[in-house]
């Protein structure tokens, strides 16, 4: 195991920079996420990290060895791709201990591996199979197992159950945080999936622009955002944004007929327009009256997410447990904790504290 080191990292293809001065310290054995929308920078800060991209600036260590400018085979590190990409006519075993075969291992010591992973990854029955025999699930962990074997210092995982159906996604990650237990490998996996990034890191990095907006553990950056981009994108459904306004020791909400939060935190002035952000789990429902017009209503039997329009043309999003009455068109109000409640600057978009 090795922990990966990440020091004013830049990335520029030609004079337009995408990566702007990385600075991340990711421990050994973690399990860290890099998660953010498409275009955010994650894949490529992956690839970085590999070697299958040059490093602009900045220095890169693996295991306390620098390996900025390290070829990828140089660098103890194996990736998993968001394609499969094994070899159609090779078996599964065969698939598996291909890089070792390439590399002169022998025989003996190819096939204690490709066992040991096999067994990890609950393959045994597969072994002689070809990949057209097998599932998008049992493909993907051939694709592990192919990594594993190999004993890397680091896994790489870039988006590898993004080509699944559902409900194989939710089985793999099972499965990726059972092999993370097992093996304490240190792991940075790619996701554009808040879902998947909160299941399974140790660590979250959100990425935005090229910029890291936080780092933290899953739980840190849904009770704690430091913005209003982080608190939105971590958690499902989304955290609901109104805009309010200061006024005495709160903030005046004009989609909540001016209702008025109070709260401890550091407002600015009077008059000054701010963002309140409340998640959907944290309301309640009010049916039959408000100034709110209860849209759609899904009920999903455990879970409904009932979705309101507010006078202002404002969207909220509450969520409850089990059935619920709301009906579409009819007038609601939603209540919920002062404390409950974050506070943003309008422009900046930083949290108020």
């Amino acid at each position: 195991m090795s922990g990966v080191s990440l020091k004013n990292i830049v990335k520029k293809y030609d004079a337009v920079e995408v990566i702007h001065n990385i600075d991340l310290d990711i421990k050994e054995g973690e399990f860290c996420v890099f998660v953010g929308p498409s275009g955010c920078g994650k894949s490529t800060l992956l690839r970085m990290i590999a070697g299958l991209e040059e490093t602009t600036s900045g220095q890169m260590s693996i295991g306390g060895r620098d390996v900025t400018k390290a070829d990828p085979a140089e660098r103890g590190i194996a990736m998993v791709f968001q394609t499969y990409a094994l070899y159609p006519h090779m078996t599964v075993e065969e698939n598996m201990g291909f890089g070792l075969k390439m590399n002169k291992v022998p025989k003996d010591v190819i096939a204690q591996k490709v066992g040991e992973a096999s067994r990890i990854l609950k393959l045994d029955d597969y072994l002689k199979r070809k990949p057209k025999a097998l599932s998008g699930g049992q493909r993907q962990r051939v694709a592990i197992g192919r990594a594993i074997v190999r004993g890397p210092e680091v896994f790489l995982f870039d988006e590898p159950l993004s080509n699944l159906d559902a409900e194989l996604r939710v089985e793999m990650r099972v499965e990726i945080a059972r092999l993370h237990n097992e093996i304490g490998a240190t792991m940075i996996y790619v996701t554009h999936d808040q879902v998947e990034a909160m299941t399974l890191a140790d660590k979250i990095v959100v990425l935005r622009a090229g910029n890291i907006e936080q780092v933290g553990s899953p739980l840190h950056l849904y009770d704690d955002p430091d913005n209003k981009f982080v608190a939105g994108f971590i958690g499902s459904p989304g955290m609901n944004f109104l805009e309010g306004v200061v006024q005495g020791q709160g903030v005046r909400v004009p989609a909540l007929a001016d209702r008025i939060i109070e709260t401890a935190v550091g407002l600015p002035a009077q008059g000054t327009a701010v963002t309140v952000g409340v998640r959907p789990q944290t309301m309640m429902l009010e049916s039959g009256t408000g100034p709110l017009k209860i849209d759609i209503a899904e009920e999903l039997g455990g879970v409904s997410y009932i979705y309101l329009n507010a006078p202002t043309g404002e969207r909220l999003v509450v969520e409850a447990r089990g059935k619920s009455m709301a009906r579409s068109g009819s007038s609601a109000n939603v209540q919920f904790a002062p404390e409950d409640a974050l506070f943003f600057d309008a422009k900046s978009e930083k949290r108020l504290r």
